[in-house]
């Protein structure tokens, strides 16, 4: 005995007083979601025929009503050649229209790709700026055809397998009719053009590879990874669109006694131990020049001094780092007879006691500058 049929206003997921309109909604997205070739579950088939069978009915104004009078009996379903018909228009509407879309997409206006350059400066070029010439490498729409790809005084012609249109459709017919299927044309690729008579310079390509010389203004400020935008000096459009953006990507070298902490610069000095005792006015180098420091008398090893101003200029903002100047007490190695003898004397005056105290490193001395 074969199973009981299910109301056709059940199976569309409509209201018996549902519009035309709304069972035609409802019952292609159903089609679309059931229909065997997108639905590889085991019911998917009886479920599609299902669904077409409520639509062949409810879809016509005398099948309905008789229907709604006398049920299944009196409607008289079933697959008639009227539902397959309207099966196939529905599946040409959905996977022809994607792949109408696609052929469309391919020969409409793109933005061209954007490139990278890596460009290595010093120290000094990154905290004050600079400009530099760089030879980019890339594509460029070709002189001789203007991006035809055709040789000046031939034009491409429509291609004859899509008739112009980039792609080419074949018609299956199945159990369940019939049904479209759309592929990119082999012969034009989907352009929809041929190209009887390539280009000599660039062979039908449409591009050529060149080589340019450009000019970078590179800010004060720039560290490595800081990019820069050329905008339109990347690839060029495809079929008419924008170009790409070239960005140069910064690579500063080391410099052999200045470092850099975000917009401060480091730097390490010694100084003698009468310096650090007595005290002295000293020159440090900065990337200005050479400024002026005070060491005040009793100056510990690891004392961290900060020049206002001589730092890294802000990007964004008007102003600079500091200078961090580290001073390193330096103990001699040698003395002569004389500086023996006065530092004899002075080991007299300043006792034996020995005053364990923890050595700080470099970074400890960092912290303390930073007040991290």
């Amino acid at each position: 005995m074969s199973p009981a049929k299910r109301d056709y206003y059940e199976v569309l997921g409509v209201p018996r007083d549902a519009s035309q309109e709304e069972i035609k909604k409802a019952f292609r997205r159903l089609a679309r979601q059931y229909h065997p070739d997108v639905n590889r579950s085991p019911d998917a088939e009886n479920r599609f025929k299902e669904i077409n069978e409520a639509y062949e009915v409810l879809s016509d104004e005398q099948k309905r009503a008789a229907y709604d009078r006398y049920g299944h009996g009196g409607a008289q379903g079933g697959f008639g050649a009227e539902g397959f018909s309207d099966i196939s228009d529905i599946f040409n509407e959905f996977f022809g229209g994607f792949a109408r879309t696609s052929a469309q997409t391919r020969r409409s206006p793109r933005r061209g790709a954007d490139l990278r350059y890596d460009l290595k400066i010093d120290f000094l070029e990154a905290v004050f700026g600079t400009e530099k010439e760089i030879e980019v490498v890339r594509n460029e729409t070709c002189p001789r055809c203007g991006g035809s790809g055709a040789e000046p005084g031939t034009t491409p012609v429509r291609c004859r397998t899509c008739n112009g249109t980039g792609e080419v459709r074949r018609v299956q017919q199945s159990i369940l009719g019939s049904f479209v299927s759309v592929a990119t044309c082999p012969t034009c690729n989907g352009s929809g053009e041929v190209i009887m008579t390539p280009c000599r310079q660039c062979g039908g390509r449409k591009q050529v590879r060149v080589t340019r010389t450009l000019v970078v203004t590179i800010p004060p400020g720039v560290d490595t990874g800081t990019q820069i935008r050329l905008n339109g000096e990347g690839e060029p459009g495809i079929n008419g669109g924008q170009p790409g953006n070239l960005y140069v990507v910064i690579n500063v070298a080391p410099h052999p006694f200045f470092r850099r902490k975000d917009e401060d610069i480091i730097v390490e000095i010694s100084i003698n131990i009468a310096q650090a005792a007595l005290g002295d006015e000293i020159e440090v180098p900065t990337v200005d020049g050479k400024e002026k420091l005070v060491i005040p008398a009793g100056t510990q090893s690891g004392s961290v001094f900060r020049i206002k101003g001589k730092g890294v200029p802000h990007l964004r903002r008007n102003t600079r780092g500091d200078q961090i100047v580290i001073v390193t007490v330096q103990v001699p190695q040698s003395l002569t007879a004389e500086q023996r003898r006065l530092f004899m004397e002075l080991a007299k005056t300043l006792g034996k006691e020995v005053v364990p105290q923890q050595e700080k490193g470099f970074f400890d001395k960092l912290r303390d500058a930073f007040g991290v």
